[in-house]
């Protein structure tokens, strides 16, 4: 006796199609805050995306961009204060 149902093909695309918009949205927020993880999560959501066929590409695509642009603003600000930011906001 199965308590579950098979899982559907669609589960899969569904899950892509989360990751994209994950990837978007970790990637907007990580040029705010926390940078330095949101970037990196942003990019291997983005690539997760793609590799499983999203239809959402575009928006894959952005979140991808969003999270390279994270890791640069983090090196921007490591480069113009001359030390990581979280330790200047302890001055």
């Amino acid at each position: 006796m199965r308590l579950t149902a098979p899982p559907a093909r669609e589960t899969g695309r569904r899950d892509a199609e989360g990751m994209a918009v994950a990837s978007f949205v970790t990637g907007l927020a990580g040029l705010l805050v926390l940078n330095l993880i949101l970037g990196p999560t942003a990019i291997v959501l983005a690539a997760l995306a793609l590799r499983r066929g999203t239809l959402r590409r575009f928006r894959a695509h952005l979140g991808l961009v969003l999270g390279v642009a994270d890791l640069l603003v983090l090196g921007v600000l490591t480069l113009v204060h001359g030390t990581t930011p979280w330790v200047v906001w302890s001055r």
